[in-house]
């Protein structure tokens, strides 16, 4: 068998022979899927040329493909650059390339503002979009966040509004900020839903039951069976005086302006100075116990009485104008709108008296069982009768415009605003009431007694029963929210603001006055 042969040596090849060698043409693995006709050339300038003309006529798809084998090509190096080249395009803030009022336009469709404050931190542009006071006072409008001087935020304050306090100091300031408004309302909305703190808490010494509480910006005001009227400031709950001097239970009061009215079962009304505490009148006429009594202003005022008489006094002199008579039984409640009153009686009928000359304007038939509520805004009058119905009157006609039935037993809790009515009743069932449709928007099986008071405002109901329990509500929904305080034997009053809510109850059979604060540093 032949040997074959080795194969030849290898020829040495010099360094500068080596890089004289034409360079190999690429793999054509590594080359770009080109579409046909493209020439492909050594020469570099023409090489990224074609690859360019070549990547514009791809359809997306080609391009992304093409992309990532290049990638796949690349070392770390490569990579990083590729990296700091393309991050600053994709930060393009789409908000800058706007006009700045479409800008804000957009962020106004945001409304929730836990989203608002994560996206005020994208950027130093966005957060300056969201300090514009535009979008918070928009995000005001929607959540119903007015400023408690003015009507609507977008209207001057009005100067009449018995709400001015706080904010008439932001009329006259130019550093009003919605922004900071709406940070506040919404932290008090957050206390009313989950917290808030108790404020003062004042156990009674005597022994009687409450039967008549106001709140207003200045003062708590509190009548008793027991012949006394308690004052406390509204801002911290401090109590500040009694005053003394009815002969009889007090059972109805109301004040305008350090200017209060009270009458009781002595069948006196008393014009009292809340600033001293002095009686400036006391005005003799009723021949029963003043059951009723409202104010027109400081200078009128409507007391009804037992004696089923109504009289109008001039408070600031102290002598009668007008006695209304016409009922057959004891006025129960009244309202009085501009220069009308509307009374309600055990006789089963609501009439519309003119404060002006005195006269009966309507007598209103329809219930066949003692009325014991009424609401009147000057477009409707409701009266709650102990028929188990609510009736809706107008004032202009005295005819009766619906029947809002539902409730099985007194509806003695009526409280009217706009469009909606809430009732509550002897069944413990609140209600609520659309008026542009007489339909019951929710019924809410409240307490297991009679509901003693409610009050409610654009956002919640607060309610008090005969089961000594406090309920918070959301108005809209209908649904229960909470709590707002220990349960106690029975509840006798409530009233409440936007921060503040005052509680009278009897607890271990004891008189007690809880003020609840929900400031948004509580």
């Amino acid at each position: 068998m032949q040997r074959s042969s080795p194969p030849p040596p290898v020829p040495w090849v010099s360094t500068t022979t080596f890089h004289s060698l034409p360079t190999p043409a690429p793999s054509p693995q590594l080359l770009p899927h080109l579409p046909d006709g493209y020439p492909i050339t050594n020469r570099p300038d023409d090489f990224n040329r074609t690859v360019r003309m070549g990547f514009q006529n791809m359809d997306n798809l080609q391009r992304q493909r093409l992309l990532a084998e290049l990638l796949d090509l690349c070392n770390n190096e490569q990579l990083v650059f590729v990296s700091n080249y393309i991050s600053p395009r994709l930060k393009r803030d789409f908000l800058k390339e706007l006009p700045i009022e479409i800008s804000l336009h957009i962020l106004s469709f945001i409304n929730d503002p836990k989203t608002l404050s994560r996206a005020s931190c994208v950027s130093k542009f966005w957060h300056t979009l969201l300090n514009d006071e535009f979008t918070w006072k928009n995000l005001c409008v929607r959540h119903h966040y007015r400023r408690r001087s003015s009507v609507s935020l977008s209207s001057p304050p009005s100067p009449t509004s018995s709400e001015s306090s706080d904010l008439s100091s932001n009329k006259r300031s130019s550093h009003f900020s919605y922004k900071d408004h709406f940070r506040r309302r919404y932290i008090v909305e957050s206390n009313w839903k989950n917290g808030g703190r108790t404020l003062v808490t004042h156990i009674s010494t005597d022994v009687g039951v409450v039967t008549s509480l106001q709140m207003c910006r200045n003062y708590i005001v509190v009548g008793m069976d027991n012949k006394k009227i308690h004052v406390f400031v509204a801002s911290d709950g401090k109590h500040v005086k009694t005053l003394t001097g009815h002969e009889g239970g007090v059972w109805a009061l109301q004040y305008i302006d350090e200017v209060l009215v009270s009458g009781g079962c002595d069948r006196d009304v008393r014009v009292w100075d809340l600033n001293t505490g002095q009686c400036k009148h006391v005005l003799h006429g009723h021949t029963s116990t003043v059951r009723s009594l409202k104010m027109k202003d400081k200078r009128i005022a409507v007391s009804g009485s037992r004696d089923t008489l109504l009289r109008v006094w001039d408070i600031q002199e102290g002598v009668l104008l007008h006695l209304l008579a016409g009922h057959e039984a004891s006025v129960r409640c009244m309202e009085i709108h501009g220069d009308l009153v509307v009374s309600g009686s055990y006789d089963c009928t609501a009439r519309v008296w003119d404060l002006t000359t005195g006269q009966c304007l309507h007598v209103l038939h329809g219930h066949y069982s003692q009325i014991y509520s009424i609401a009147f805004d000057g477009e409707r009058i409701i009266t709650g009768s102990l028929d188990s119905t609510a009736r809706v009157w107008s004032p202009t006609s005295g005819q009766c415009l619906g029947i809002l039935q539902g409730h099985t037993s007194l509806v003695g809790q009526i409280q009217l605003k706009d469009t909606t009515l809430v009732t509550g009743g002897s069944d413990g069932a609140i209600r609520i009431w659309d008026l542009e449709t007489y339909q019951c928007i929710h019924r809410m099986a409240a307490h297991d007694n009679s509901v003693t008071c409610l009050q409610f405002d654009n956002k919640r109901i607060v309610s008090g029963g005969n089961d000594g329990h406090v309920k918070l509500w959301d108005i809209r929904t209908g649904t229960f929210i909470r709590e707002l305080t220990s349960a106690g034997n029975a509840v006798w009053r409530l009233a409440f603001n936007d921060t503040k809510a005052v509680i009278l109850l009897q607890r271990e059979g004891k008189t007690i006055m809880e003020v609840l604060d929900f400031e948004a540093d509580s």
